[in-house]
């Protein structure tokens, strides 16, 4: 046996146990204390929302479906748990309800399977105001996995440090180029910024990721630019709109021949 894994889930912890764990953080000095909650169904999301604000908690990242810990088996990753979209309307509304009852809301980040500057831009607007933050995990280590692949294939004695599992670049990769140069399209900009000499030891993960990163910002800020949106913090709900009726009556979200009918009738009847 080469590896064993051990899953167990510990008793559920009660509002006084959490708030002896934030002020024993706090105590050893912890400047910053954040929460992060898997996908849960109401009422633990409620407990999370209320209890980190009650204690001043930082950051609270609320985790929806397909998302999940690496530790998760793949199938409770896949299967388990509250769908993002159905999640953070709902993390939305509990936010909303305890600003209008006096509420201080924790900042708030979303996750859950994001991948693309669409999505980014779509949960900061379902969770506006209270949404600072995008989380994202599998769709940022996945190009860390391809560089070191790719750099296997350039340093062979390393392959087994760099656990590359290729010989030779396939079909897909040499598409884009030969040399690793030519393969990253953010090779330039990297080694603009750490110097020529210093580029031979930036592992090819962190070009290819950095290189990911840069085309997400891009997206992200023509997708802005569109809106007429110029800063992340004036991104609202009013950017959306629901493609389907079920959509409109889970997040509140006007469907898309209701959004800006009452204007459009006004404008026709001046």
């Amino acid at each position: 046996i080469k590896e064993f894994e051990r899953h167990s889930r510990l008793g559920f912890v009660d509002q006084e146990g959490f708030m002896q764990e934030v002020a024993r953080l706090r105590k050893l000095g912890f400047k910053r204390v954040t929460l992060k909650t898997g996908a849960y169904p109401m009422r633990e999301l409620a407990m999370a929302i209320r209890w980190s604000a009650d204690n001043g908690i930082d950051l609270l990242t609320i985790d929806g479906a397909p998302g999940g810990t690496g530790m998760s088996p793949w199938r409770m990753m896949a299967e388990w748990g509250i769908p993002a979209l159905y999640l953070h309307s709902m993390a939305y509304e509990l936010c909303d309800r305890l600003a209008k009852n006096g509420g201080v809301v924790p900042d708030i980040a979303f996750a859950g399977g994001f991948s693309s500057e669409d999505h980014i831009f779509k949960a900061l607007a379902l969770g506006a105001p209270f949404a600072k933050m995008v989380c994202m995990g599998r769709a940022l280590m996945i190009p860390g996995f391809l560089g070191s692949n790719i750099e296997g294939v350039f340093k062979p004695a390393q392959r087994a440090e760099l656990h590359s599992h290729w010989e030779k670049l396939p079909n897909n990769v040499t598409q884009c180029g030969t040399y690793p140069e030519e393969i990253f399209a953010g090779w330039h900009e990297v080694q603009a910024k750490v110097g020529k000499d210093e580029m031979a030891n930036v592992p090819f993960g962190a070009v290819a990721l950095w290189t990911l990163v840069d085309k997400i910002s891009a997206g992200l800020q023509q997708f802005m630019a569109g809106a007429r949106k110029f800063r992340l913090s004036e991104i609202s709900r009013d950017d959306l709109y629901s493609a389907n009726r079920e959509t409109e009556r889970e997040t509140g979200i006007p469907f898309l021949t209701d959004l800006g009918d009452a204007q459009a009738r006004e404008i026709l009847a001046r």
